[in-house]
């Protein structure tokens, strides 16, 4: 099922996961220990990303198709532009079609390991506007984009980023994933800007919860996320206990979640890092807190 005809056809809010490709037999068997107890909270849908290169082309789509095919949960392939030419994104488009994926997030990906500044590949593309359009202009794949709250890093500011944005959806993408973020007043900033942009499709805000302290600080160095002052300053008192820091972490991605779905986000992308606990839990706390009830509340309140 196509995830734009999810959304629309939602009366509650969606939850999905991302997970990656494990290079391991020991990652395959987390993965598949974390799967299987996250399809029981009946997830919307589950992404696959995609290594840079291709290097894990053919394990995105065999996780891809056994997500979909064997735990009956709609799922979405990333693919990017890094390392292939346009032939070979049309042969793997076409693959992806064939297996029965209705849903590909277009991406421009980040530069192969050791190199630091993007190129295209020769013959390849260079932006993900043109996978967009490369994936719309003969499949009837429904197409989702990556959005930045804080900016894209390669943006000189959000009048850009948004233009650039813009093209995307001009070009077949029919719902967008925020980069994962801390701050939600930034998320809701940034759909107001979109809108004013004249985007009007669904933003999913991406989260993230923090398990630990050296990972997050790493990855929010790569992608140019921002740990709040006082969420930093309170991880770092706990560094000490890892224990504190995955409760610490846990905690605030259940609390940030929780505003989000109540001030009207259509719902949460978790990226879950092929782990299951901390999305179990937070996934489970509000399925049962329903906070998403408060706005309709409000709303027949003001009617």
């Amino acid at each position: 099922m196509r995830i734009d005809q999810i959304l629309e056809e939602a009366d509650e809010p969606i939850f999905s996961l991302e997970f990656f490709p494990p290079k391991s037999d020991a990652g395959e068997r987390v993965l598949g220990l974390a799967l299987e107890s996250l399809r029981q909270l009946s997830p919307s849908f589950v992404s696959v990303t995609y290594g840079a290169g291709g290097a894990s082309r053919g394990r995105t789509l065999e996780l891809t198709k056994w997500i979909k095919q064997e735990l009956g949960i709609e799922a979405m392939a990333h693919l990017s532009c890094v390392g292939s030419t346009r032939e070979e994104l049309s042969n793997v488009i076409a693959d992806m079609r064939q297996s029965g994926i209705d849903n590909i997030l277009a991406l421009r990906g980040d530069p192969p390991r050791g190199e630091t500044d993007w190129k295209p590949h020769p013959g390849g593309l260079q932006y993900s506007t043109e996978l967009a359009a490369l994936i719309h202009s003969d499949q009837d794949i429904c197409i989702g984009g990556a959005c930045f709250p804080e900016v894209h890093p390669e943006a000189p500011d959000l009048v850009h980023d948004l233009r650039f944005l813009k093209d995307k959806i001009d070009n077949g993408v029919s719902f967008l994933i925020t980069q994962l973020f801390f701050d939600n007043e930034l998320y809701f900033r940034f759909v107001d800007e979109a809108r004013a942009a004249g985007i009007d499709v669904p933003i999913l805000p991406g989260v993230m919860p923090i398990t630990d302290l050296r990972q997050i600080k790493t990855i929010t160095g790569m992608c140019g996320a921002t740990i709040p002052p006082a969420l930093l300053e309170a991880l770092e008192w706990r560094s000490h206990d890892p224990d504190a820091v995955l409760q610490l972490g846990v905690s605030y991605a259940t609390l940030q979640c929780a505003e989000l779905l109540a001030r009207g986000a259509p719902g949460v992308h978790f990226y879950t890092l092929n782990r299951s606990h901390a999305t179990r839990a937070i996934l489970s706390a509000l399925r049962l807190h329903r906070p998403w009830v408060a706005r309709e509340v409000v709303k027949t309140a003001v009617a």
